[in-house]
């Protein structure tokens, strides 16, 4: 079992400055599409970030409405590294990354980055594959930072340093692997930030491939073969950030979304050709927010510092896509967090430096709703008509959300370090993560009430 390491995080106090989280949720009838696999879109199982549709929407369990004085039942809790990548789930196994604790003496940072399989029903090691990975500028969390991907029997990875990995899902045997950085002169870190922490783009299947953000000239995206590693397409010019790429429907045609340092753009996933790109630039390339695809070819980014938010609109005509700007605001300003549309409402965690509050905007116009100070800056689930939230500050919570406001049906102090990493729900199972721990959390359901 990994070790510990380090020294509990000072919370809530902490400058949120960098890296790696983020999603989009969709409740509405757009949503991303992932043709990679129809086993990806089967509720039993979380095979990428985002869960089964890549969008933190959950066909879970009738989840009750309420939990017991102590809060859910934590089923295990184990240590765990460093990193901030979220847990996959497929076949009783889990799946994430995370950093080593570093020898003795060995300074802060362990030099290296480990792959980890869990069995679920207890939490134990299965595998773990380890490689050399060089620390950066971990001041406000080491990587890794994104998220695994499954699809059929590998298990894909890319690492803090741009190493991207293709294992066995049973063994963790190495498949077949690039660094990105010394095989075709990638970028290891964005390009602008002043803080230089690596990157995060979790990978994304399109068909026989997958599809990474890598940096440098005339490859900001990469397409690899899934069996052979062979490369399939490279294109873009632009800053690449650490936002994790989506694939959306307009009018019928597959398109990739990569959130850019600058700006977004829409690719051919088949063939890396730019189809449009909108402006949108914030301090450093720090666009780290997942894009948010959503009804009526509505496209939603932001982004934290200067960055704000902005709401495009996309359609086609023959074999060309339109992307027309419909709103922008600076009342949301997302950083880490992720996205969602409820009804006529986009919900967020609003804020860089300071307190976070959950924000409501106006899908049409982008008017500021309502703000909600009953958690720290947050990551959401959406299952059962309810959000499932867990904050910087560890809390869990279960709400319901209008246009309207904030209705917090439970919460409990699940985490006791900074917890930046959103959580995993299969079934009624939640699997939650901070910095150091990772737990197994049974939700009550309300085929199962639990006894006050």
């Amino acid at each position: 079992m990994p070790l510990e390491w380090g020294t509990v995080t000072t919370r809530r106090s902490l400058v949120v400055l960098t890296c790696f989280l983020s999603g989009g949720l969709v409740l509405t009838a757009a949503v991303p599409v992932d043709p990679a696999s129809s086993s990806t879109q089967q509720a039993d199982a979380w095979r990428q970030w985002g869960g089964p549709s890549r969008n933190f929407v959950v066909d879970a369990a009738p989840l009750a409405a309420e939990w017991p004085e102590g809060g859910p039942t934590r089923v295990w809790r184990r240590p765990l590294g460093d990193g901030h990548s979220s847990i996959l789930v497929e076949d009783g196994r889990l799946y994430t990354m995370y950093r080593p604790a570093p020898e003795s003496g060995g300074g802060q940072w362990a030099a290296e980055e480990a792959v980890i399989a869990l069995d679920e029903a207890t939490g134990k090691t299965v595998w773990e594959h380890r490689y050399p990975a060089r620390p950066l500028a971990f001041r406000f969390g080491a990587g890794p930072y994104a998220t695994p991907l499954i699809v059929g029997s590998r298990l894909f990875s890319l690492g803090t340093n741009n190493q991207l990995f293709a294992l066995d899902k049973q063994t963790g045997a190495v498949v077949w692997s690039h660094d990105l950085v010394q095989d075709f002169g990638a970028r290891e870190t964005l390009v602008r930030p002043a803080v230089k922490a690596g990157m995060s783009g979790s990978p994304l299947a399109f068909q026989d491939t997958v599809i990474v953000p890598a940096g440098g000239p005339g490859q900001s995206v990469m397409a690899f073969r899934q069996d052979t590693g062979e490369v399939a397409w490279k294109s873009g010019d632009f800053n690449v950030s650490q936002a994790a790429p989506i694939l959306i429907d307009v009018d019928g045609e597959t398109q990739l979304v990569v959130f850019g340092g600058m700006d977004v753009n829409g690719l051919d996933p088949a063939t890396g050709r730019v189809l449009w790109s909108v402006p949108h630039d914030t301090s450093g390339d720090m666009n780290i927010s997942t894009p948010l695809w959503t009804e009526g070819n509505l496209l939603f980014v932001s982004s934290a510092y200067n960055g704000g938010s902005r709401m495009i609109q996309l359609s086609r005509d023959d074999d060309r896509t339109t992307a027309e700007e419909r709103w922008f605001t600076n009342v949301l300003r997302l950083h880490i967090g992720n996205a969602l549309r409820i009804d006529d409402a986009i919900i967020g965690s609003n804020g860089d430096f300071g307190p976070a509050f959950i924000t409501a905007l106006d899908v049409s116009t982008g008017e500021r709703l309502w703000q909600d100070r009953a958690f720290a800056r947050a990551q959401f689930l959406h299952a059962d008509g309810k959000l499932i939230i867990l904050d910087e500050d560890g809390t869990l919570g279960l709400a319901r959300v209008s246009r309207k406001g904030l209705e917090v049906l439970a919460r409990s102090e699940l985490m006791t370090n900074l917890a930046w990493t959103i959580p995993t729900l299969v079934g009624s199972s939640l699997y939650v993560r901070d910095r150091r721990e990772i737990v197994k959390v049974d939700l009550p359901t309300r085929l199962r009430p639990f006894s006050p």
